[in-house]
Order: structure tokens, then C-alpha cells, then sequence
């Protein structure tokens, strides 16, 4: 009984087994290989393979599902049927492998392509155009490239590349170099770079260089005013000027607040303007104007009267202490109660005490530890012993006229004594003692 069950049994395994083999060689899946990523211009290679199926076995490249790109045929069984294209825009896309084998078609996988132009033709555009911004206002640099897809960029500032670690602060947004408050140390040459990179490979185009100037908003001018003698004329001479900004500006000079002359200053921030002068008569108020683009700035004024010096001259002493009480330095002032340009002259003991700007080199000087300060308007002892104890007396004559008469202040006398005790003095006192001419 046992015996014909299992004789039973056999054609249902014979049958069982001759399914399983049509099953193993009806049904297999393709594979496709290639670059999802590639430069237009070279050539790329897909390559398709069907295991375990008996040849012979026809492969075939479909692009977008209804094109294809190649055929080819496998009479071994096993073999990889490679399909090589050259790369344009027009081989972006989808790519499938479809293989043929014993009246059986089966699709592989997919493999989306895209094509990479590399960069060309690339150049710094500026905003502002063209590349000149004042100090606090926004720059944007763009990098563009007239060609080229999957880019991206490198910024160069003065031939450095500007990276995390540069001292200024930049911001890179796309294709763009931002800088939202612009200050003078921005200016300089720029340039970039476009790039794309496939495998490791990476083709990059660069653009010339581009200067940026950044320009300083111009600070209210200042003017002076000083005279000279030639022979027995007078001269006057007004000077006009900025401390800061950007050149070339327009300075003008106005008399009466009526527009007299002007200079155009391409290189420097400063004019000279010749004016009329006559000693004891008033020439008017003068005042600086400077212009620009975009600023129209005044100075304040300044009287063309010219007095000759003249009228009383004092001089005034100041002791300076510590807070301990200590005396270290005596400061003597030269008032002129007359005179537009004064020029002084110390005298100590009856000896004239030389400029420090034009010492005496062939003598030792009369006292070593001296200063002048406000145009030798102040005389300051920076050493006080017994040898700076004298006489003092100050005289002053037109800076303009050397052969000028002087005027001369009474003799003050400066003594080195003992400490002062009364606390209100202990920082700063004055004394002014009775001289002596």
C-alpha cells in the first residue's frame, strides 16, 4: 500500500520540477550601470546584463521610455552589452535597459541622467554700477557665468580667496558677494570663479579682475587765514580744507557769502586762495565751501581784518602740583591784547630763550627742561629747581614782519619755594608775583 502512494507521487514532482524550470528561465531582471552625473562634450558608457537566462538575449537603451539609443546582442549568455553616447544637452534624461530573451521582455532599472555644462565666459557685475560706493552703503558683487549649470563660486579679494577666516565680514548668497555697510578697507580688486565639479573633476572659468572704490563722505572743510609781507605790499593768503574724504572735490571760496574763486581738487582735499589785504582795514568774513556728488558743505567764518600788534602784553604763571603736594611744573602765558598774528618770543633773565624748533646749536642752551605750546604763547618749565628760578617776560611783534617793532610785558619773577600746605591749593594754584622789568 505504502509502495504505490509514493509511485503515486512521481508525476507530481516531474511536473513540479518542469514548472520550476520554465519559472528559472521566463523570468529574469536586467541591470543598468552608468553616470548619473556627466560634463557635456565626452563620451559616457551604459552598460546593461541579464543573469541566468539563456542567450541568445537582445539588450536595448531606452531613453524617456520611447527612445532608443542603442541594440545590441548577446549570443553567450552572461555578457554585458555596453552602450556608449556622447554627452550634449539633449542626452538629459531617463535612462532604462530592456532585454529580450526567449519571446520574454523584462525592463531593468532607471537611471536619471544630468548633464553638466561647464562654466565660461565669466565676469564680476557690480551694484552699484560701476563699482564706486560711499562708506555705509551696500555693495553686491554677482559672479555670472555666460555658460555653465550645477555651479558654484569662489570670491577673490586682492588675489586672496575670501573664506570664513578673512578679516572683513562677507556674506555669499547664490552667485552673489555682499557687503551691507561698506567701509574704505573694502577697496580693492576683485574677481571669481565659476565652477562644477563631476567625479572629483572639476572644471572651473574665472573672470578678470574688477577694482572697487569706496569713498568717504567729505568732513565739513575748515579755513584758515594768515598774510605775508613783500617789500611794502601785503599778501593774504586762505587756506580751505577737509581732514577726511574722498577727492576730487570742488572747494570755493566766498567773501561776503558771495562765491569769489574756486579750485577743483583732483588730488588732495585742500586750496590756497590769494586775497586782498590792507593792515587796520576790514576785508570782510570769508568762509569755505566744498562740494561734491552728493554733499555741499560750509565752514565757519573767518574775519580778513588784519591788526597790527599793539596795546598791552602780560604775562600770566601757573604752578602745577601733584596731589601729595609736590611742585613739578610751571606754566607761564603770553596774553597780547592786540595783534590778528602775533609772533613771541620768551626772554629769561634779559637772554632770549630759543625756539624749540630752531635752537641755538653752537651754544648750550639757557634752560634745558623747557616747552613752548600754542604757538609759543605758553612757555611750561617741565623741570622746576633753583637754576628756573628768574626773571620772565614775553614780547611779541606782527609774524608777518620781521623787521616788525616789539612790545614787550613787564619781567615776572618765578621762584622754586617750598610746598604749598593749604589743601584747596594742593592740585592747581596761581600766583602771579610782583616783577620786575
Amino acid at each position: 500500500m505504502e509502495k504505490r502512494q509514493a509511485l503515486n507521487f512521481l508525476p507530481v514532482l516531474a511536473v513540479a520540477s518542469f514548472l520550476v524550470k520554465i519559472s528559472g528561465s521566463s523570468s529574469f531582471r536586467p541591470v543598468l550601470t552608468g553616470p548619473d552625473l556627466a560634463f557635456s562634450g565626452p563620451r559616457v558608457v551604459f552598460r546593461c546584463v541579464a543573469s541566468n537566462v539563456s542567450p541568445p538575449v537582445i539588450y536595448e537603451l531606452i531613453k524617456d521610455g520611447r527612445v532608443r539609443i542603442g541594440r545590441n546582442r548577446d549570443f553567450q549568455g552572461g555578457q554585458v552589452a555596453s552602450f556608449p553616447i556622447k554627452v550634449t544637452a539633449a542626452s538629459e534624461g531617463s535612462y532604462h535597459c530592456r532585454a529580450t530573451a526567449g519571446g520574454t521582455r523584462e525592463i531593468s532599472n532607471s537611471i536619471k541622467l544630468r548633464v553638466v555644462t561647464p562654466p565660461s565666459y565669466t565676469r564680476v557685475t557690480s551694484e552699484p554700477f560701476p563699482p564706486v560706493a560711499y562708506e555705509g552703503s551696500r555693495m553686491a558683487l554677482s559672479c555670472d557665468a555666460e555658460m555653465g549649470s550645477n555651479l558654484s563660486y569662489s570670491w577673490f579679494f586682492n588675489r586672496k580667496e575670501i573664506t570664513s577666516s578673512t578679516s572683513l565680514p562677507f556674506h555669499f548668497v547664490e552667485n552673489k558677494l555682499l557687503v551691507e555697510r561698506v567701509t574704505p578697507e573694502y577697496a580693492g580688486n576683485y574677481s571669481c570663479s565659476a565652477w562644477s565639479s563631476v567625479n572629483g573633476i572639476k572644471r572651473i572659468s574665472s573672470s578678470t579682475e574688477v577694482q572697487v572704490t569706496i569713498k568717504v563722505y567729505v568732513s565739513k572743510p575748515e579755513i584758515s587765514f594768515s598774510v605775508h609781507k613783500e617789500g611794502t605790499s601785503y599778501h593774504g593768503n586762505v587756506t580751505c580744507w577737509s581732514t577726511r574724504g574722498s577727492p576730487p572735490v570742488n572747494l570755493y571760496l566766498l567773501l561776503d557769502g558771495k562765491e569769489v574763486n574756486s579750485v577743483t581738487a583732483a588730488q588732495t582735499l585742500a586750496a590756497w586762495f590769494l586775497v586782498v589785504v590792507v593792515p587796520e582795514l576790514d576785508m570782510g568774513e570769508a568762509r569755505c565751501r566744498v562740494k561734491t556728488e552728493n554733499q555741499d558743505l560750509t565752514s565757519e567764518p573767518v574775519n580778513l581784518e588784519v591788526a597790527p600788534v599793539g596795546g598791552n602784553v602780560k604775562v600770566e604763571v601757573e604752578y602745577l602740583y601733584t596731589a601729595d603736594s609736590k611742585l613739578t611744573t610751571a606754566r607761564l602765558s603770553c596774553h597780547v591784547s592786540r595783534g590778528t598774528f602775533p609772533y613771541i618770543s620768551w626772554l629769561f633773565n634779559d637772554s632770549v630763550l630759543p625756539s624749540e624748533s630752531h635752537p641755538d646749536s653752537h651754544t648750550q642752551p639757557i634752560l634745558p627742561h623747557i616747552a613752548f605750546a600754542d604757538r609759543r604763547q605758553s612757555l611750561i618749565l617741565t623741570k622746576l629747581s633753583p637754576e628756573e628760578s628768574g626773571y620772565y617776560r614775553c614780547r611779541a611783534r606782527d609774524s608777518y614782519d620781521d623787521s616788525g617793532p616789539w612790545v614787550e610785558s613787564a619781567a615776572e619773577l618765578v621762584q622754586v619755594t617750598g610746598l604749598k600746605e593749604d589743601a584747596r591749593d594742593r592740585v592747581r594754584w596761581w600766583q602771579t608775583p610782583t616783577g620786575s622789568s
